[in-house]
C-alpha cells in the first residue's frame, strides 16, 4: 500500500513536453531518497488542461502541478513527498484560492464537466489490466453475458438515447437491431479510429487513456450482433494509442476477456488491429471496411448499408471511439441515468478538443446542450489578449462557423444543423477579430481538395474548382460573379457526391457566406481583407513618424525591399516585398503597419 500515488500524464500532449522524462527523474529521486516503496508513479491517460502540460497530480492531496520541469522533481519529491510541504509555486493557479489548495473540480475548466467517455482518463494507468478492472472495468461484459438477452442489450442502449459520436449522430441501438436482424454465417464489429479531422483528438485520447473501455464495449456489441470477429481501425500516426491498444488486447486475452468461451459462457469474441495510412476519407465508413479489406479506401453507394453488409460483405456494427466508450457505463448505470443528461434529443454528453484562441486548450466532455458561450468564456476561460470572439469551427472540413450572434446556441446535433454547422467528431476551433474567414473557408476546403479519394467527379473536380474561385477572392482578383458562383458549386457539389467528404466539403464555405458574406465583399470590391491575413491584398507601410531609422527591418527583409540611411525614414518598395512580416516582427518602435 502506497502512502502517495503520483499521476503523470502520458498522452501525446504530454509527451512531446517531454513527460516521459518525468517519469524516468521521478523514480531515479524516489530511489535516491528511499520512497521508492512508499510512493506510487503512474502513467495516465490524458486530463484534459493540454495547454499546461506536463501535469503531474500528487494524491491523496490532489495537488494539480502544471507545466513541471525535470528540474522541479527534487524540490517536489523533497518539499511535497517527503516532508509534506506542497510547492505551491507549481500549482495549477486556478486551484489556488486564498492561500488554500482546492478541488481540481471547483475550478472554471472542470466544474460544469461530466466525465463518461473521459472517465478514467487521467485516473488510471492504461497499460494495466487490474487497474480498469478496479473502476468496474469488464463488469458491463459480464452483466451482459450472464444477466442480459442481445434483445435486453439493445433495448437498454436504444433508452439511453445514445447517438454516434462520429458526426452522424445516428441512434445506436437503432444501428444494433439492424444488425442483429440479419441471418449469416458472420458478422463483424468495427471501431472507427481514424480521427482525422484537423485539431481533433478525442478519440486518440480515450485509446491513450483507457483502451479497455472500447474494447469492453466492442465485445457487448459483438455478443448483441451476433458477432464474433472485431477490427480496430487506427491510423499508423498515433503510435501512442497503438502501442497502447496493443497492450490492452493482449491483457484481455491472458484474463480470458477476449477469446473463446468468455465469463465462463459461449460467447467468443476477438479483436484485431488495422492500421490506416491518413486517409481523411477512410473515416467514412465503407472507405474504412474497403481499406480493412486491404484494398484502396474509397467509398461504396448505400444502400446496402454496413448493417445489412459492410465487411466483407457481412452484416457489420461500426461505432467510433467515444460511441463505444459510453456503452460500458450505460450498461452499469441503465439507460435513464444516460437519457437525464442532455437534451430531449441528444442524450449523454459530448467530447469536444477545444482549440484556437482560446486561454484552456484541450480536452472536454459537457453535458449536450452547454451553450458554446459556457465552453469559450467559463470553460475556455475567454480569448487570450482580450481580443474579441469571432466564430468557432465546429465539425471539421465537414462542418461551419458559428459566429458571435450565435454564442448562446446550444451545443447538440439538432441546434448546430438550424445554423448550418454539425457537431462532427467534436473538433471545436475558436477564432477571434484576427481570423479572415475566407482564408479560414480556403484552408478547410485545401484540406477536402488534398483528402478526396477521387472516385467521384462532383467532390475530385467540383472541390478543386471551388478551391481556386477562394483562391482568386484572397488574391484581389475576385469578383462578384465569383461569389455566386461558389454559391451555386457548393449546391452542386452537396447533391451529387457520393459520400459524406464530398457532400459536407462546401460546408465551410457555405456557413461563412451566411454568416461573414460581408467579408467577401469586401476581398471583391475594395480589395482589402478585414483581418488583415490574406497576403494577396495586404500591403506594408513604413510610418515616417514613427520610423528611427534604425536599420534593423531593412536588414531583416530577406528580399531587399527596404531602403533608407540610418537615422532617416525608411520606405518600401511594393514591387519587391513579398508580405512576410519579417520587418513588423523586427521593428522595436511599431513604425510598420499592414493595411
Amino acid at each position: 500500500m502506497f502512502r502517495s500515488n503520483v499521476l503523470i500524464c502520458g498522452g501525446t500532449g504530454c509527451s512531446s513536453s517531454k513527460s516521459g522524462e518525468l517519469i524516468a527523474a521521478m523514480n531515479e529521486e524516489l530511489k535516491k531518497k528511499g520512497l521508492e516503496k512508499e510512493v506510487n508513479v503512474v502513467t495516465t491517460g490524458c486530463f484534459g488542461l493540454c495547454a499546461l502540460g506536463p501535469i503531474m497530480v500528487v494524491y491523496p492531496e490532489g495537488s494539480f502541478y502544471s507545466m513541471v520541469k525535470v528540474e522541479d522533481i527534487p524540490e517536489i519529491v523533497e518539499e511535497h513527498l517527503l516532508k509534506g510541504r506542497i510547492v505551491k509555486r507549481l500549482l495549477y493557479s486556478e486551484t489556488v484560492q486564498e492561500d488554500v489548495v482546492q478541488s481540481l473540480n471547483k475550478t472554471a475548466f472542470y466544474a460544469k464537466q461530466k466525465r463518461i467517455a473521459l472517465r478514467n482518463c487521467g485516473l488510471i494507468n492504461p497499460e494495466i489490466i487490474e487497474e480498469y478492472i478496479a473502476m468496474d472495468g469488464y463488469a458491463a461484459l459480464g452483466k451482459v453475458l450472464t444477466e442480459m438477452a442481445p434483445a435486453d442489450v439493445i433495448k437498454c442502449i436504444s433508452d439511453s438515447g445514445l447517438r454516434g459520436r462520429g458526426g452522424g449522430g445516428f441512434p445506436t441501438g437503432t444501428k444494433w437491431s439492424f444488425a442483429a436482424a440479419q441471418t449469416a454465417d458472420q458478422k463483424y464489429v468495427c471501431c472507427n479510429a481514424d480521427e482525422g479531422d484537423p485539431g481533433a483528438f478525442m478519440d486518440r485520447s480515450v485509446l491513450e487513456g483507457d483502451p479497455h473501455a472500447v474494447i469492453e464495449a466492442m465485445a457487448i456489441a459483438g455478443y448483441t450482433i451476433g458477432a464474433n470477429q472485431g477490427f480496430i481501425y487506427v491510423r499508423a500516426e498515433y503510435p501512442i494509442a497503438i502501442k497502447r491498444l496493443q497492450i490492452a488486447i493482449g491483457q484481455a486475452r491472458e484474463n480470458g476477456l477476449l477469446g473463446n468461451n468468455i465469463f465462463g459462457t459461449d460467447f467468443s469474441f476477438d479483436l484485431e488491429i488495422r492500421l490506416g495510412a491518413g486517409a481523411f476519407v477512410c473515416g467514412e465508413e465503407t472507405s474504412l471496411m474497403t481499406s480493412i479489406e486491404g484494398k484502396r479506401g474509397e467509398p461504396r453507394p448505400r444502400p446496402p448499408f454496413p448493417a445489412v453488409k459492410g465487411l466483407f460483405g457481412k452484416p457489420t456494427v461500426l461505432n467510433n471511439v467515444e460511441t463505444y466508450a459510453n456503452i460500458p457505463q450505460i450498461i452499469l448505470n441503465g439507460a435513464e441515468w444516460f437519457a437525464s443528461m442532455g437534451t430531449p434529443n441528444a442524450k449523454g454528453t459530448k467530447v469536444f478538443a477545444l482549440g484556437g484562441k482560446i486561454n484552456n486548450t484541450g480536452l472536454v466532455e459537457i453535458p449536450m446542450g452547454t451553450t458554446l458561450r459556457e465552453v469559450v468564456e467559463e470553460i475556455g476561460g475567454g480569448i487570450p489578449n482580450g481580443k474579441k470572439f469571432k466564430a468557432a469551427q465546429t465539425g471539421g472540413p465537414s462542418g461551419g462557423c458559428i459566429p458571435a450572434q450565435h454564442l448562446d446556441v446550444s451545443l447538440d446535433y439538432d441546434s448546430l444543423i438550424a445554423i448550418g454547422t454539425m457537431i462532427g467528431s467534436g473538433g471545436l476551433i475558436i477564432m477571434d477579430e484576427d481570423n479572415c474567414m475566407v482564408d479560414i473557408a480556403k484552408f478547410f476546403l485545401e484540406f477536402t481538395v488534398d483528402e478526396s479519394c477521387g472516385k467521384c467527379t462532383p467532390c475530385r473536380i467540383g472541390t478543386k474548382r471551388l478551391y481556386e474561385l477562394l483562391e482568386k477572392v484572397t488574391s484581389g482578383n475576385g469578383t462578384m460573379e465569383d461569389i455566386d458562383k461558389m454559391e451555386e458549386l457548393c449546391y452542386y457539389i452537396k447533391d451529387n457526391s457520393l459520400c459524406g467528404l464530398g457532400q459536407t466539403a462546401p460546408n465551410p464555405v457555405l456557413s461563412t457566406l451566411r454568416f461573414f458574406r460581408d467579408e467577401y465583399i469586401a476581398h471583391v470590391k475594395d480589395k482589402k481583407c478585414p483581418a488583415g491575413v490574406c497576403k494577396g491584398l495586404l500591403n506594408y507601410y513604413i510610418l515616417p513618424d514613427k520610423c528611427k531609422g534604425c536599420t534593423a527591418c531593412a536588414r531583416k527583409c530577406p528580399v531587399g525591399a527596404i531602403t533608407g540611411k540610418v537615422k532617416e525614414t525608411h520606405v518600401i518598395d511594393k514591387s519587391k516585398c513579398i508580405k512576410c512580416g519579417a520587418c513588423v516582427e523586427t521593428c522595436k518602435f511599431d513604425a510598420i503597419i499592414k493595411m
